[in-house]
């Protein structure tokens, strides 16, 4: 199709990966964001986050003259025949949506957007949402013609710039049959199947698919406490699960402590809450989140087991960030698993590779370690919490040699086949 002027709204890590990905398929795209540090970092080359490949995608396309950055909609949108909104949808602590920010940026765009514009909506919102703002977007132009569709995400951090060129399939949800033509076309360069439905049902096949992703991470964790219980290993287990054709190779069963950054949790709360609605009993969604809002105290309680206590014990930490390959706390199990410990009178050092401290805003309940052998120096226990894949290369002869006691308690099981019983560590795995 030809290429056309594009505007995405919202400059976070979705926004950002979804404006370089148009440009870098030779679109015209100007980023949008009320933020002017923002937008000035970006025009910089900074990124708000890491994402790998992201600063390099950036700075290609601005030096190629097909990506820009404003912090005004109006000036963005004059021109565009495509609109994304694409915010990374904030979530309270009860893990619900705030459609706010998203809202303005909607009302901004109605007036100004011309004739045949298409607003695209990428961020996460709950069923029934895009139905209101397509009369309300409507409503509020200037000549009435002018839809919305849904496209949700599909983004794994650390992954998104190969998600969003190459995904599995393309989900569209609209109420006009030649509004979904042309955003058919306009995502045929990706060479993935556009599956095509109302907004309603595109709202809710994003939140059963991170409901569903939410249910295996609970189930595997549930089978692990029970792999603890009866001497079976739940690797082994999980492997039988994979290779079985009806469950697969990238199924969601690998245990930990649970699930976390906002995302899984958002959507399962929205299905409960049009269960509510509705009047429908959801018992499997919230046997998901009770395993789930269990699974973060097993550290603790592993740890008060092995060394008869935490208080006044130095622990070390390896891995702040929810997963690895992004620079985000947002919604981090590990700042929950550190809070647990502190409550209970521990010492916290941590540390983690690309973690942004400045997200704490101050409120760190933990000591920033230098690098991993400041994290255990001391340390009566070190607790590995994400899968950040240098932790394989480590020292370990040093690592044991600064620590007060030899104990790693491996939350991910990244280093189960390291055999570091061999090299005199008392380690611990989850279901094992």
């Amino acid at each position: 199709m030809p290429r056309e002027p594009i505007c995405v709204v919202g400059l976070w890590h979705l926004g950002c990966v979804v404006a370089a990905c148009w440009a870098e398929l030779g679109h015209r795209v100007v980023g949008v964001d009320p933020s002017v540090p923002v937008v000035e970092a970006l025009r910089a080359g900074k990124a708000p986050i890491f994402e790998p490949g992201l600063e390099d995608l950036i700075g290609k396309n601005v030096q190629a003259g097909r990506l820009s950055f404003t912090a005004g909609a109006g000036e963005a949108a004059r021109g565009a025949r495509f609109a994304f909104i694409a915010f990374d949808t904030p979530v309270d602590e009860d893990d619900r949506s705030d459609l706010a920010p998203l809202e303005r940026a909607l009302d901004a765009l109605a007036p100004v957007l011309e004739r045949g514009a298409i607003v695209v909506v990428s961020s996460q919102v709950p069923v029934g949402t895009c139905r209101r703002w397509r009369q309300r977007l409507r409503a509020a132009s200037p000549h009435g013609e002018v839809d919305l569709v849904y496209s949700p995400e599909n983004l794994r951090l650390s992954e998104a710039i190969a998600c969003y060129l190459h995904p599995d399939r393309v989900v569209l949800g609209a109420d006009d049959a030649a509004t979904a033509a042309r955003v058919v076309e306009l995502f045929s360069p990706m060479a993935a199947p556009v599956l095509t439905m109302t907004l309603p049902s595109a709202e809710m096949a994003k939140h059963a698919l991170n409901g569903f992703l939410a249910t295996s991470v609970s189930f595997i964790n549930e089978i692990a406490t029970l792999c603890e219980a009866s001497g079976a290993d739940v690797l082994a287990v999980a492997e039988a699960l994979r290779t079985d054709a009806r469950i697969g190779r990238r199924a969601f069963l690998s245990p930990g402590f649970g699930f976390a950054g906002g995302t899984l949790a958002r959507d399962v709360q929205v299905l409960k809450e049009t269960g509510k609605r509705a009047a429908a009993a959801t018992p499997l969604l919230d046997g998901v989140l009770d395993v789930n809002r269990r699974r973060p105290g097993l550290v603790l309680r592993r740890l008060t087991e092995v060394l008869g206590g935490v208080a006044g014990r130095t622990i070390g930490v390896l891995g702040l960030t929810y997963k690895a390959g992004t620079s985000t706390l947002r919604r981090s199990v590990a700042l929950d698993v550190i809070a647990s410990l502190v409550g209970a009178g521990a010492r916290v050092k941590a540390f983690d590779p690309a973690a942004d401290l400045s997200e704490l805003e101050g409120r760190a309940k933990f000591e920033a370690a230098a690098d991993p052998y400041a994290a255990a120096h001391g340390a009566s226990a070190l607790v590995v919490l994400t899968e950040w894949p240098e932790f394989r290369h480590l020292d370990f002869e040093r690592l044991r040699g600064v620590m007060a006691q030899p104990v790693l308690l491996d939350g991910k099981n990244l280093l189960a086949d390291l055999d570091l019983a061999a090299r005199g560590f008392r380690y611990l795995g989850v279901g094992r």
